[in-house]
């Protein structure tokens, strides 16, 4: 009798089991679940079945989207966004909620907000990619939409010492109507941005979910020296070799480490004072700069990073505020940088590094941009806002265009929408603002550039 029953409670199981594995009928499969991971597979396969790898201009390409994203790495990450990454967790924790709402806020003064958005680029030597953070965190803080968009766009646009070199090198009238335009573009489409989006805006205003916190303990005065020792090192740290070996730019730029290094130790005695974290934690802080910069001592990035580490250890072993400052800049870094990436690499592989070519041909962007009619000016801003622009890159770019006959007008059209978006930077938009703003955004910008083009091309030949 025991073995019967064990045997039909084993019969009972089978037939359980048999009952959850049988599939579904036909009618109760969800067919778009099935069919949208086998197109994915279809098409790698077609992908690679096809690649053109024994094309000569295809490989190149690929060298080129690679070359794209070793140069970016080596020469923009360490010393531009990482800093950035850090200013704008800085910005998630410090700043009140309240104080960007009061300045750059739905319901600021209209002058106050856009008049501190549209000049933050003179002082923020950034590119594209760069201001990404800082604008993701003063979008996340409650700025309204168009002083944010209008940060967004002044900040890698108005460049003071890009609009100096534009002057020198491309002539004080290219330089003058790049900086005019970049201030009034900024204004303009950020107010664009908030009438297109307005029922949002209103919406976003009266959410409590972006009522003002309370105010944070640290003093005003201590927050402003913070911030201002922050941006010092992203600024010098990023600052540029002159074309010439004279004047005020060179003598800075003969001592920018020192200066950065000042900054950097300025930074740590605020952490000591301000953050609660322990003196002797410098010992070792110090240390991993100093050591690889009397090792190395033309090799400052080594030195460089050494500082980076420090400050992520020196956070990361202090509970309270710069735990939290650390995981405010993580969200960012997760954020952003697989995005900004993926760009990279697709924008070096369609448009190549400055000076050399990808699957588009130079010369058909040479053939195309001479003149100052409506397809010249609307191609260069089209093409300048793919392409990506480190910060000064734009101008020997658009000084060898002009030698190759490229006309005044599509020049300011490509000034005025390169630098100030890329691939990479679209990418990354779109995951804060989401396709509909990010569109609109792009489309204002290019649409602005190209009219800009043709009237400045109208009148300076």
């Amino acid at each position: 009798m025991q073995n019967a029953t064990v045997m039909d409670e084993g019969r009972a199981s089978a037939a359980a089991v048999g009952e959850h594995t049988k599939a579904p009928p036909p009618s109760q499969v969800d067919w778009r679940s099935i069919w949208k991971p086998l197109g994915i597979i279809i098409g790698g396969f077609l992908l690679f079945f096809w690649l053109p790898v024994a094309n000569s201009r295809f490989s190149g390409a690929l060298i080129e989207s690679l070359a794209l994203a070793k140069w970016y790495a080596q020469e923009h990450v360490i010393l531009c966004l990482v800093p950035a990454f850090f200013i704008a967790g800085a910005i998630a924790c410090f700043v009140s909620q309240a104080a960007v709402i009061k300045y750059l806020g739905v319901g600021a003064k209209k002058t106050l907000a856009y008049g501190v958005a549209s000049v933050s680029g003179t002082i923020l030597a950034v590119c594209s990619c760069t201001v990404l953070p800082l604008f993701a965190g003063i979008w996340k803080r409650g700025a309204g939409l168009g002083p944010a968009t209008a940060f967004l766009y002044s900040g890698p646009a108005i460049n003071v010492l890009a609009i100096v070199l534009t002057a020198r090198v491309l002539g004080v009238t290219l330089g003058m109507a790049r900086a005019v335009g970049a201030v009034i573009f900024s204004i303009v489409i950020g107010l664009l941005m908030h009438l297109l989006f307005r029922k949002e805006e209103q919406a976003k205003a009266e959410s409590p979910v972006y009522m003002p916190e309370p105010e944070v303990q640290r003093p005003l005065w201590q927050n402003v020296i913070y911030f201002a020792t922050m941006v010092s090192i992203l600024v010098f740290g990023t600052w540029g070799k002159p074309a010439q070996p004279l004047g005020l730019w060179h003598s800075i730029y003969s001592i920018k480490w020192m200066i950065t290094g000042g900054f950097a130790t300025l930074l740590a005695i605020m952490l000591v004072a301000w953050f609660k974290v322990k003196a002797y934690k410098l010992v070792p802080a110090v240390a991993a700069v100093l050591v690889p910069a009397l090792l190395f001592p033309h090799e400052p990035l080594i030195a460089y990073s050494g500082g980076i580490i420090a400050l992520v250890a020196l956070l990361t072993t202090t509970r309270g505020e710069t735990e939290n400052w650390f995981l405010a800049t993580w969200d960012f870094t997760k954020q952003i940088i697989p995005l900004l990436f993926a760009g990279v690499l697709v924008a070096g592989m369609l448009l190549g590094r400055p000076g050399s070519e990808g699957l588009i041909s130079s010369h058909w962007v040479n053939s195309l941009v001479g003149g100052n009619s409506l397809w010249a000016n609307l191609f260069a801003s089209v093409a300048g806002a793919f392409m990506y622009f480190a910060t000064l890159t734009e101008i020997p770019i658009l000084q060898g265009l002009l030698g190759a006959g490229m006309g005044k007008g599509p020049a300011l059209a490509l000034l005025l929408a390169g630098p100030a978006l890329s691939l990479p930077n679209m990418i990354v938009i779109r995951s804060v603002l989401g396709t509909t703003k990010t569109i609109t955004f792009v489309s204002l910008v290019v649409v602005m550039a190209t009219i800009s083009g043709m009237i400045f091309g109208r009148f300076f030949v």
